[in-house]
C-alpha cells in the first residue's frame, strides 16, 4: 500500500505516492521519504491507497528533521536568488522554484518549459554546480506544475487550487466547457497557467447527469400541447430545452412538458 505525499518546501499539487510499512501514517503527518536514493520531508496527504509507488517512507519525522528542513528553505531561497540573476544575465527563463534534499547534497531547480522548447540551461550546469560546490538538477515543469509551484489567484478571486488543497491533476476537456453552457473564449475558461480550468471538472459529473435527462441538441420535438421543433439548446440546471418551431420562433421548454 502508498499514501500520497506532498514533498516539504513545495505547493505543486503533484503528489508522491510513497510506499510504507505497518502501519499507516496518519494525515497531515511529516514523514521522511526516500526517492531514488535521496532523502526528503514531505507532509501525507492522502489515506493508504494501492497507486504505484514512487518512493518509500522510512519514518516518522522527527525534530531535528523539521529543522534541518527549514535551514535548507532557507539556504533555497538564498541559491533561488542568485540563480535569477545568472539566468537573467544568460537570458534564460527564470528558474520558479528551488529546494534542497534532505540531506543538503541535492539542490531541485524547477524550471519553466513550454511544449517543444528547449532552452539551453545544460551550458550553465557546470557555472551552477561550481558556485554552489554541490549537486545539481534541473526539473522541468508545465504551466500547470509552474503554477501550483509559484501560487496564483484563480477566477473566483481565492487563491488557485492547484497552490492550495488539489492533490493531482485531473484531465480536462472543452467538451466540460460546452456541457455547462460556458462561453468557449479562452479568456473565459482558462486558467492563469493558460489551461482549461481545473474547476470544469469538479461538476462536470453533474452536468452529464442531467444532461442525460434531456433530448439531444438538434433532435426534433413535440411537446404535449403540439409546438415541435428543433432542440437548438439546454439549459441542465432548469432541466429545459430551447426549441427552435419551422416558423423559426425559439420557445423554451421544460422536460416535464415534452411528449415522452
Amino acid at each position: 500500500m502508498t499514501v500520497g505525499v506532498r514533498l516539504s518546501g513545495t505547493h505543486s499539487p503533484v503528489l508522491l505516492y510513497a510506499r510504507f510499512f505497518g502501519d499507516p501514517p496518519a494525515l497531515q503527518s511529516h514523514v521522511v521519504v526516500r526517492r531514488a536514493g535521496r532523502l526528503h520531508l514531505g507532509q501525507v496527504r492522502t489515506p493508504p491507497t494501492d497507486r504505484k509507488p514512487q518512493g518509500e517512507i522510512l519514518r516518522l519525522a522527527r525534530k531535528e528533521d523539521l529543522d534541518q528542513a527549514l535551514r535548507l528553505k532557507e539556504k533555497a531561497e538564498e541559491a533561488l536568488f542568485f540563480l535569477k540573476a545568472l539566468f537573467r544575465e544568460k537570458n534564460l527563463p527564470k528558474p520558479l522554484f528551488c529546494e534542497y534534499d534532505l540531506e543538503g547534497k541535492v539542490l531541485f531547480i524547477h524550471l519553466a518549459r513550454k511544449e517543444g522548447e528547449k532552452p539551453p540551461f545544460q551550458t550553465i550546469l557546470k557555472e551552477i554546480r561550481a558556485h554552489l560546490n554541490l549537486k545539481v538538477e534541473l526539473i522541468p515543469q508545465g504551466p500547470r506544475e509552474a503554477a501550483g509551484l509559484l501560487g496564483t489567484l484563480g477566477a473566483c478571486g481565492m487563491e488557485s487550487c492547484c497552490s492550495t488543497w488539489l492533490q493531482g491533476f485531473a484531465p480536462v476537456s472543452i467538451r466540460m466547457a460546452r456541457d455547462q453552457g460556458l462561453p468557449l473564449s479562452p479568456e473565459k475558461i482558462s486558467g492563469p497557467c493558460g489551461r482549461l480550468l481545473c474547476c470544469l471538472a469538479y461538476e462536470h459529473p453533474v452536468y452529464e447527469e442531467l444532461l442525460r435527462e434531456l433530448p439531444r441538441k438538434n433532435a426534433r420535438v413535440c411537446t404535449k400541447a403540439g409546438v415541435c421543433g428543433k432542440v437548438v439548446k439546454h439549459h441542465p440546471l432548469a432541466q429545459a430545452v430551447d426549441l427552435k418551431t419551422p416558423e423559426g420562433k425559439v420557445v423554451t421548454v421544460h422536460k416535464a412538458e415534452l411528449e415522452e
